[in-house]
């Protein structure tokens, strides 16, 4: 089966940041005004991949729409700062000499439901930017994944291509935009359907042949 492209999700897929992510969080909690519970990474895996408008519904109940809304900036301001100042790899094996093997062949593209920044600093801290030729986020957008699925396959003119995640999220995203969806199942979730799955990264390189 070929595809002349594929759409990466990011976390759980790409990489795990949720040791760092739950760290950051909990920093930027303590710091505020507001008496909630602190996360841990466990917490965030059934989280991720999500919007940012639910996870923070998810987690902090107790509090108002705008108050999650700048908890959850707060949140994200620390990400950032963590995330850069990190030195680990946090990628998933053989996931950026992958991409960089195969995007002679076929072009990659990236749609998350993360905050605005987030697929800019994952592709700076990876060395990933030179090898996506386009991406799309709800941080951007506000819009759904599948809705930003659909951009990304409209504004670059993609015939066939798949998308690669980890959730049921992004199998119902695949379905609601007519893309083949690939379940990297190694990944955060569990998926009642999908066109291929993979158990590491660069099984892509046998999907496209």
């Amino acid at each position: 089966m070929k595809y002349d492209s594929i759409i990466l999700d990011i976390d759980g897929t790409l990489w795990n940041t949720t040791e760092i992510v739950a760290e950051a969080w909990n920093k930027a909690i303590e710091v505020s005004e507001y008496n909630v519970k602190t996360c841990t990474a466990e917490i965030l895996k059934k989280e991720f991949g999500k919007p940012m408008d639910v996870i923070a519904s998810d987690l902090w109940p107790s509090l108002t729409g705008s108050d999650q809304a700048q908890l959850l900036e707060l949140c994200c301001k620390y990400e950032h700062e963590y995330l850069e100042e990190n030195k680990k790899d946090i990628t998933f094996p053989k996931v950026v000499d992958t991409i960089k093997e195969l995007s002679s062949k076929i072009d990659f593209y990236i749609v998350s439901n993360c905050q605005c920044g987030y697929i800019e600093l994952m592709m700076k801290k990876t060395g990933l930017t030179p090898y996506i030729k386009d991406f799309e986020s709800f941080g951007a957008t506000g819009k759904q994944k599948g809705d930003n699925i659909k951009l990304i396959v409209q504004r670059n003119n993609l015939k066939n291509p798949a998308y690669v995640g980890d959730t049921q999220g992004d199998c119902d995203a695949c379905k609601a935009s007519g893309v083949d969806f690939i379940f990297a199942e190694y990944g955060f979730g569990q998926v009642n359907s999908c066109t291929a799955r993979i158990s590491s990264f660069d099984q892509l390189s046998l999907i496209y042949r």
